[in-house]
């Protein structure tokens, strides 16, 4: 039972503690535990949510979208997974040397179009996609996408009208080696705090 990290969960393992005489926070510890019971019964957590399934079930016509906006060729999803001795993960989409991660938000209050700066949680995953794949940009991709009837019980909106400038945001992420390499520490204490688990 080796841990290795995903990369949609580093956002968890690299929070701060509240004490400093602790090395991993309680939300690290929280998700080892679930990991573990994973290993141990052999069954995987189901997180769902009517935001988790939108994205989901746009994430091609998600990709599509962005790619004719951006007039951007054969843009295809990424189906292969990646991986070494201390993170895996499955990027959304590899295109001209640059990794793409894509976002479906739920309405347009959710969507960050006023937003600097990345989410953490999705700045960590981006790392660790560049660093399995050798890439060294990244593109953090919301896209604006009527929800399907099946997800709402309110009354559809549409955003078919929207000016195409209001309907994508991109931020733009550059690989960090420092990053990966407090994140390999963190693994290596995370590993620790499993075999005080299993002990």
């Amino acid at each position: 039972m080796i841990f290795k990290c995903r990369a949609s969960a580093l956002g968890k393992l690299m929070t701060n503690p509240r004490s400093k005489s602790e090395t991993l926070s309680q939300t690290t510890k929280s998700y080892l535990e679930e990991w573990v019971k994973e290993q141990i019964y052999g069954v995987k957590k189901q997180i769902n949510s009517k935001y988790l399934q939108k994205g989901l079930a746009l994430e091609d016509q998600a990709i599509q979208f962005y790619s004719m906006v951006m007039e951007k060729d054969f843009m295809i999803k990424n189906l292969y997974k990646f991986e070494d001795n201390f993170f895996t993960g499955t990027p959304d989409c590899l295109h001209e040397d640059i990794v793409y991660d894509f976002k479906t938000s739920w309405d347009c209050f959710t969507f960050p179009l006023f937003d600097q700066e990345p989410d953490m949680g999705y700045y960590y995953q981006l790392q660790v996609y560049m660093h399995l794949t050798g890439l060294r940009k990244a593109k953090l991709v919301y896209t604006l996408q009527d929800t399907p009837d099946y997800l709402t019980h309110e009354e559809p909106v549409s955003y078919a009208h929207v000016e195409d400038k209001y309907r994508v945001k991109e931020f733009h992420i550059e690989f960090d080696p420092q990053v990966i390499e407090a994140a390999k520490d963190k693994i290596w204490e995370c590993r620790e705090y499993i075999m005080i688990l299993l002990s």
